[in-house]
C-alpha cells in the first residue's frame, strides 16, 4: 500500500480494497522501519492521523469522496499545523507548537487528506543539503552516503522512500526543486502568489512559496488543483482564476523548447 501513488490510493480506496485506517497504519509500520536510516521525519502526529483516517472512512462508506480522502501526507517542519510542534529544524523553536493552520494545511484537511508528520530540513531553511538540521541530518534514501538535497529533504526522502504519498515542501532559491531531483522524485515550486504563504515561516517573503513533492507529476498537480488559490489572509497570494491543472498533463508538448542557462555549466562544476 505505501508504494502507492495518490491517484493510484484514491481508486483503491473508492473500490474498498482497503481502508484509510489500514493504509495509514501501512504507513506508520513503513516510517517504523526506514526511519532509523534515512531520518526524514523530526515529527510524527500519529494520533492526528489515526483519527483523521478514521473520518475519511467513515465518509468513504457513506458514499462521499473528496479529492485526498484519506491519503497519507506529510508536511515541511516550516508549514504551521495546529496543536502540532513546527519547530523549522531550530533548538529555538524545539517547544513551539502551532496554534493556527497554514492556509494549505487548512485546504488539505478540507480535502480529506490525513497528515503523518512533519519532516527535516536545514535549520530556517538556511541550506541545500539537509545536514544543518538541529535534529538530526537526513540520508538519501537511494544511498545513504550521500545528502537528500534540501532544504525540504526530508519531505523528498520521506516520498522517495514511501513513508508517506506525497508531501508538501517550500521553494525560496531551490528548495523543493534540488531535492526531488536528488531523491528522483517530482517537486514543483509554483509561481510566486500561486500559492497562499499564510501559516509559512519566512525565509525570504518575496521568493517563497509552497509546492508539492510527489511521486508523479499527476500527483502533484492533483496536490496543486487543493493547495492553490488566492488567500485574503496572503497580501502577496494572487486573485486569478484556478485553472484545473490536471488538465495541463494533456497537452500536447510537440515543438516545445527548453532554454537551458549555459552559465549553469561552467568548468568546474560536477557533471
Amino acid at each position: 500500500m505505501h508504494r502507492k501513488t495518490i491517484l493510484q490510493a484514491k481508486e483503491d480506496l473508492l473500490q474498498k480494497k482497503y481502508s484509510a485506517l489500514e493504509l495509514t497504519e501501512a504507513i506508520y509500520q513503513r516510517i517504523e522501519k526506514i526511519e532509523p536510516k534515512v531520518q526524514a521525519f523530526v515529527h510524527l502526529t500519529k494520533d492526528i492521523a489515526l483519527n483523521q483516517a478514521q473520518e475519511a472512512d467513515r465518509k468513504l462508506a457513506a458514499g462521499q469522496d473528496a479529492p485526498l480522502l484519506g491519503i497519507p501526507i506529510a508536511l515541511k517542519d516550516l508549514i504551521c499545523m495546529q496543536d502540532a510542534l513546527t519547530t523549522c529544524s531550530s533548538k529555538m523553536l524545539d517547544q513551539f507548537i502551532a496554534p493556527y493552520d497554514a492556509t494549505v494545511v487548512n485546504r488539505l484537511k478540507k480535502a480529506g487528506a490525513v497528515i503523518v508528520g512533519k519532516t527535516n530540513m536545514d535549520e530556517f531553511a538556511m541550506g541545500s543539503s539537509t545536514e544543518n538540521s538541529w535534529h538530526h541530518p537526513t540520508m538519501n534514501p537511494w544511498d545513504l552516503s550521500r545528502v537528500p538535497g534540501g532544504s525540504s529533504g526530508g519531505s523528498a526522502a520521506a516520498v522517495a522512500s514511501h513513508e508517506c504519498l506525497a508531501a508538501l515542501g517550500s521553494d525560496t532559491g531551490g528548495s523543493i526543486r534540488q531535492p526531488a531531483n536528488f531523491c528522483g522524485v517530482t517537486g514543483l515550486k509554483p509561481t510566486y502568489g500561486r500559492v497562499s504563504r499564510f501559516g509559512l515561516v519566512a525565509f525570504a517573503s518575496s521568493l517563497d512559496q509552497i509546492g508539492p513533492m510527489t511521486k508523479t507529476v499527476a500527483d502533484s498537480a492533483l496536490l496543486m488543483n487543493v493547495i492553490a488559490g488566492n488567500d485574503p489572509q496572503d497580501s502577496t497570494s494572487a486573485d486569478l482564476e484556478l485553472p484545473n491543472f490536471m488538465n495541463s498533463l494533456e497537452k500536447n508538448l510537440s515543438g516545445l523548447k527548453m532554454g537551458i542557462p549555459k552559465e549553469y555549466f561552467t568548468s568546474g562544476i560536477d557533471s
